[in-house]
This record gives structure tokens, sequence and C-alpha cells, in this order.
């Protein structure tokens, strides 16, 4: 009875000690996570070292709206020009789109859509450059509410095309003219 009395003390002591070993590790980015709701979206993405906005005592990236702006628009408002919204790369969707409106104008058209969108009380969103565009595909089940089909980007290829991607594969692609119907989903920094 004495042994089984001791036994049982020091497979509880053991317990202890292991459970006392345990340690939450941080989240790497202020226990902030991919997919969570934050800053009127869900977060898509965190800067890394070499991302335009990256700083390595702060926590930063790409929000992306809640839902899809539209499940068919157009990249531009009927006009066929140049816009010299050509960038591709992480940090370039809102001068982009910035470009894309200047020129363009008024008109439902995809950049516009998300100029204009107000979602809680945040209104700087942008439609994502090609990379920005990559980032919200490749985290797209984090985030949610995709569908499988052709989303805009703001990058441009010239008058006529511009760049896009099929969230059923991941390819990117520009052989796509700008009247074409396609969903659009936008997003904005932190």
């Amino acid at each position: 009875m004495k042994n089984k009395f001791y036994c049982g003390i020091l497979i509880a002591l053991v317990g202890i000690s292991f459970d006392a070993c345990k340690k939450e590790s941080p989240s790497p980015h202020g226990g902030l996570v991919l997919g969570e709701s934050y800053k009127g979206g869900r977060i898509a993405y965190f800067f890394v070292p070499g991302d335009p906005g990256y700083k390595s005592t702060e926590t930063h990236g790409i929000i992306a709206a809640p839902s899809d702006q539209s499940i068919g628009i157009q990249w531009y408002n009927g006009s066929p020009m140049v816009t010299g919204a050509i960038e591709k790369s992480i940090g370039k969707g809102n001068s982009n789109t910035l470009k894309i409106v200047t020129l363009q104008g008024a008109g439902p058209y995809a950049a516009k859509l998300c100029f204009d969108l107000v979602a809680g009380t945040y209104t700087d969103w942008y439609l994502p450059s090609c990379d920005e565009l990559n980032k919200l595909y490749l985290n797209r089940n984090a985030i949610g509410g995709f569908a499988n089909y052709y989303y805009w980007s703001s990058s441009e290829d010239n008058a006529n095309y511009a760049w896009l991607q099929d969230f059923s594969t991941g390819k990117q692609m520009v052989n796509n003219y700008k009247g074409s119907p396609v969903y659009v989903r936008a997003i904005r920094e932190f």
C-alpha cells in the first residue's frame, strides 16, 4: 500500500513538472493570424523583409475585404486606354488603382469598385497588383469566400488587356480583354 502511494505522488510530480515546462510560443505577428477579422476585413498576408512597408519591430501586411466586391465586372469603364498601371509587385496595387481611377473616371469598373469601398470605417481600399493578388490566392483558404474563378489585378498589360488570376488553378495570365466580366476582391494595408 505504501509503495502505491509513493508511486502516485511520483507520477503526479512528474506530470506537474512537464506541465510547468510547457510554454506558449509567442506569435511572430504580434498575436495576429492569417484569416483573422481585423481592421475592416481579414488578414491576408504579413509583410516579410524586402516587402515595402515591412518593419522588423512592427506587424504590417495586407487585409482582404471580407467578401467579393463583384462576381463579374470589367476592368475598365469601356474606354480602352493605357493607364500606366503596370506595376506588379507587392505595395503597388494602391498606386495602380489611383492611376486607373484618375484616367478612367466615373463608371462601374473593378478599380473604381475597390476605390469607393467603405468597410467598417476604412476607406483606403484598392485593387491588388499581380503579386498582391497572388498572396490572396495562396492564403485563400484562411481568408475565405473566394470563388474558383478569375479575379482581376490592377496590373495592366496594354490598352486592351490586364492581368488576372485563376483561383481554381493559381495561374496568372494577361490574355484577358479588359471588357470581360471578372470577380473582384479589394485589399488595404495595415
